[in-house]
């Protein structure tokens, strides 16, 4: 075990284990400082390092090479700032993401960020997995609302960028890469994101719609001057009906909605939000396919034929896919190759998320791996974050 760090350690069991590999230690930091102690210190003994949030998705990305501590964040809950008249919070990275939310509506503000597992998540995990609700058609996504981070390299050098910079690493965007990176640059250690004022008033449009009936209604919405907030689509049997659920929010929400119903062309308006609305299952199965609004036909007719359950955002392009049972790897790995063919074809990619088997291909072709495997060498030359976890094995 890792000594002289003053950090608390135990040692790990099976409840640890990250994508089927179970470490040998967990480490409990209390403060930015201790996670420096303990990167240092597996620095100096060549120990792989993978921090871990809430645990809701570290069966997400591949397996890692090796894992012998986890870097358990739960004990850096602390919200640190919350400028409320400049609508900007900063939070340490193991803050759950519902108790950021309850803070944040105390002062009638919220960040727009409508994760998935929220009473489990945390800051530092959202944010190294980029996870997106349905509103980031308007308010963007975890990349466009950090406005300032701090990270622990694997030497244990504390850097900051964004707001109130001590320590800086010259010529990154430390927020923007480290989001989405799983863990494989170094910890998420704090962050500073931008806010919004809740909303006065919300209301949703629901509609049952065929397939086909799909793509033009979602143009029209993009484009309705209305402004929705999020369109997403529930479609848990591909082959038969899906629901659409339009957000409307703020000022003349109710009339606004009455305009989106009109042009949806039919449903009803409630203050109710769907009980599906932005949620999705801890399956072992979950495949994400982000596409351009050009390629939304190809995209359900693509999904129509893989037989696996769908539910995401007609507006921002992503959405996701679930088993909703049990599925082999070679029915699996078939059924992701057909579908990442056709998506590719119209201009989108295919992501495997979640998956419990090693054939399967999780990314398929990516354009920037090069340039990724640079960032990797450049930030982690040892190997020792989240090691094989990411993209083309990084």
């Amino acid at each position: 075990m890792p000594a002289g760090t003053g950090v608390t350690f135990r040692e790990a069991d099976a409840d640890d284990a990250v994508s089927g590999v179970r470490p040998r230690w967990v480490a409990l930091p209390e403060t930015v400082e201790e996670v420096s102690a303990v990167l240092r210190s597996c620095a100096e003994r060549d120990l792989a390092v993978v921090p871990v949030g809430g645990g809701t998705k570290l069966h997400w990305g591949r397996p890692p090479e090796r894992c012998d501590v986890l870097l358990d964040m739960c004990c850096m809950n602390t919200i640190l700032e919350h400028a409320a008249g400049d609508l900007v919070v900063r939070a340490q990275a193991g803050v759950t993401m519902d108790a950021l939310a309850a803070a944040l509506a105390e002062k009638g503000q919220e960040l727009a960020l409508d994760v998935p597992f929220a009473e489990g998540a945390t800051v530092g995990g959202t944010l190294a997995t980029a996870t997106a609700g349905p509103r980031a058609f308007r308010y963007g996504t975890a990349r466009d609302l950090i406005i300032g981070i701090t990270v622990v390299l694997p030497d244990g050098t504390i850097a900051r960028s964004g707001g109130k910079v001590v320590k800086n690493v010259a010529g990154y965007d430390l927020g923007k890469l480290f989001t989405g990176s799983y863990g494989t640059l170094g910890v998420i250690a704090e962050a500073t994101f931008r806010l919004h004022p809740l909303p006065a008033a919300r209301r949703w449009i629901t509609a049952e719609l065929d397939r086909a009936e799909l793509p033009p209604v979602a143009a029209a919405l993009a484009a309705s001057q209305a402004e929705p907030s999020a369109a997403e689509v529930d479609w848990p049997e591909p082959g038969g009906p899906l629901t659409l659920a339009v957000l409307v929010e703020g000022a003349a929400a109710e009339a606004r909605a009455e305009t989106l119903r009109a042009l949806v062309g039919k449903g009803s308006v409630t203050g109710a939000q769907p009980p599906w609305w932005g949620l999705i299952s801890r399956d072992e199965v979950l495949v994400e396919v982000r596409f351009p609004a050009t390629g939304t036909p190809a995209v359900l007719d693509a999904v129509a034929g893989a037989g696996l359950s769908l539910r995401g955002s007609a507006l921002s392009g992503r959405v996701l896919l679930e088993s909703g049972g049990a599925i082999g790897e070679n029915e699996l790995a078939a059924t992701v190759s057909r579908l990442r063919e056709r998506v590719e074809a119209a201009g989108g990619r295919v992501s495997v998320l979640a998956c419990p088997y090693e054939g399967v291909d999780r990314w398929g072709q990516v354009s920037g791996l090069p340039l990724m495997r640079r960032v990797k060498e450049r930030f982690d030359p040892g190997r020792r974050m989240s090691p094989g976890r990411f993209v083309g094995g990084i």
